[in-house]
């Protein structure tokens, strides 16, 4: 790989030419039908929707920038043919591996790009920082608020924005986690501005899946592609797991010695459970479904072919109001008659904890830089995006006048439903939305429209700038907070598509965390090989097991 210093850095050639391969590329391209570099004809085409946006491998001049010049390289010693035939193999490796998903009633491979996404171990470490951070504030608010609620009393925050929350539960009252802990995995979805700074678009501290997509992103990737992990200091992210069940087998009360966790799921026709079966097996514990256990005694008890056995954790993968039909949904058959009462009692944890969904409400969101100083007096260290709360006069008066130029989303929105793009709609339907806004105040915000950064993706037979978001995953074992380096990129694959979900089309990317020089730590295919086993906490959990069935895929939350 040839080095390069700022002044030598490659650069496309100006929109609708060729660019030229470097003297690397050119050495190791083959004669093709089509020249290496092709597929980057017209990348920064002046015409491209959005193109105020941020690209994350190119400055505006064409020049690649620092982090991504040895990919760009590789990439552009390939032809349309070579990158042709590589997504087709990942498409395979996908099928293979049961990661599918249904769109329009027909199955197909969840959508994992050829080009990665890169990020500097600087930046990275920014990210990891703000990403702690606003996971120890969020702490510190839950438990305020199903507790002294002092930050209401004092007026930081105003009452009704916590009684008036879909989310709060009043049955959490009571129920004090043995370490403290209640969001033991959260996913923080942040975007870039059209400045390139890294902003929180939202919370996830209820439920957050797609980790499965990261590690098995990157299995792909290495398959696939194991040259561009050859050039390149990579941190690994096969080892989530370990940190879950360790953060898990934390969350017990201080009296268990050998804690029994199980993984709750609703069962295989739920969309995440390719994802609750990946984790339970390489955590090496139990996946459990609600008529498996039940409580007696406020203690919650597995049926296994050994007899009953407790329960200490259950890191429980379905919603609040079909955890206990004793308290929530009677007629629920998902979850555990009484286990809100068993965790009132002390003798089970439920992971995550019951009512976090008011922490991530997305009219709560918008007062979490107001947390972070109230509780850890601190400056955020990662901004908001801009939003204006139709709840407040003022803000709505605003967002009334400028509808047609914001993005009007609703509070209990999720998947990128309900979303209005204010540029994009007719009259008519910002009429519709006005009413809607008037009539339930509390019920939306707005937003600026914000020109999501993008990165290179595989269209067709080229190489075309498309949207992208980042959901870093954070465990929280009650002494430190681990943060996933890298987390899941989603990509918006229609051309000029801000939504990301992959509900409505999108997909996903391997993110590459880069490894400082001077580091020791371990990068990709430096580890075990895949499918080795490791010890974690006296059990034995998989690196990288190989999945022999074909399982449905989980599609994203958001």
């Amino acid at each position: 790989m040839t080095s390069m210093n700022n002044n030598s850095a490659p650069r496309l050639p100006p929109a609708g030419r060729r660019p030229r391969a470097t003297t690397s590329a050119r050495r190791a391209a083959k004669p093709r039908a089509s020249k290496p570099g092709a597929q980057f004809d017209g990348y920064l085409s002046p015409s491209r929707p959005h193109a105020g946006a941020y690209d994350e491998m190119f400055t505006a001049d064409g020049t690649v920038r620092q982090p991504y010049r040895a990919l760009y390289e590789s990439i552009s010693a390939l032809t349309s043919t070579d990158l042709t035939s590589r997504s087709a193999a990942i498409d395979r490796a996908m099928v293979d591996q049961g990661i599918t998903f249904s769109l329009s009633g027909q199955e197909r491979p969840f959508p994992l790009d050829l080009v990665p996404r890169v990020i500097t171990s600087s930046e990275w470490s920014k990210l990891e920082r703000g990403v702690a951070q606003r996971v120890r504030a969020l702490e510190a608010f839950l438990a305020d608020a199903y507790g002294d609620r002092q930050i209401l009393r004092e007026g930081v925050l105003p009452r009704r924005l916590i009684t008036s929350c879909e989310h709060f539960q009043r049955e959490a009252f009571g129920i004090n986690p043995p370490n403290g802990v209640r969001i033991h995995v959260s996913g923080v979805d942040l975007v870039r501005d059209e400045e390139g700074t890294f902003r929180v678009l939202e919370d996830n501290l209820r439920n957050p899946s797609g980790v499965s997509y990261v590690m098995e992103n990157r299995r792909t990737m290495a398959r696939v592609f194991p040259d561009l992990f050859a050039q390149h200091r990579v941190r690994p992210v096969g080892d989530y797991a370990s940190h879950l069940l360790r953060a898990l087998r934390a969350a017990a009360a201080a009296n268990v010695a050998d804690p029994m966790v199980v993984v709750l799921t609703p069962g295989v026709h739920n969309s995440a459970y390719f994802e609750h079966s990946l984790l339970a097996r390489l955590m090496g514990v139990e996946l459990v479904e609600g008529r498996d256990m039940f409580c007696r005694d406020n203690v919650v008890y597995l049926r296994t072919t050994e007899g009953e056995q407790q329960v200490d954790v259950i890191y429980r993968r379905i919603d609040d109001e079909f955890l206990d039909p004793v308290h929530y949904r009677p007629d629920s058959v998902l979850g555990v008659a009484g286990v809100l009462n068993a965790a009132r009692a002390g003798n089970v944890v439920i992971a995550n904890a019951v009512g976090n969904g008011v922490g991530d409400d997305k009219l709560v969101y918008t007062y979490v830089p107001e947390m972070v100083k109230y509780y850890l007096n601190e400056k955020p260290l990662l901004p908001n995006v801009d939003t204006f709360r139709c709840w407040l006069p003022d803000e709505f008066d605003h967002v009334m006048q400028h509808m047609d130029e914001l993005v009007i989303k609703p509070v209990e929105g999720s998947g990128g439903y309900g979303i209005v793009f204010g540029p994009e709609a007719t009259p008519a339907e910002l009429t519709a939305l006005k009413r809607k806004v008037r009539a339930n105040k509390r019920g939306w915000i707005a937003q600026p429209v914000v020109q999501l950064s993008t990165v290179p993706s595989k269209v067709d037979e080229r190489l075309a700038p498309r949207h992208v978001d980042l959901r870093p995953f954070a465990v929280n074992d009650g002494k430190e907070i681990f943060v996933l380096p890298g987390g899941l990129t989603r990509v918006a694959l229609p051309e000029g598509s801000l939504v990301v979900n992959s509900s409505q089309g999108g997909g996903s990317k391997d993110t590459w965390v880069l490894a400082p020089r001077s580091s020791t730590a371990e990068r990709e295919l430096e580890r075990p090989a895949l499918g080795a086993l490791s010890h974690v906490d006296g059990l034995i959990a998989e690196q990288g097991p190989e999945l022999t069935t074909t399982q449905q895929q989980q599609q994203q939350q958001a």
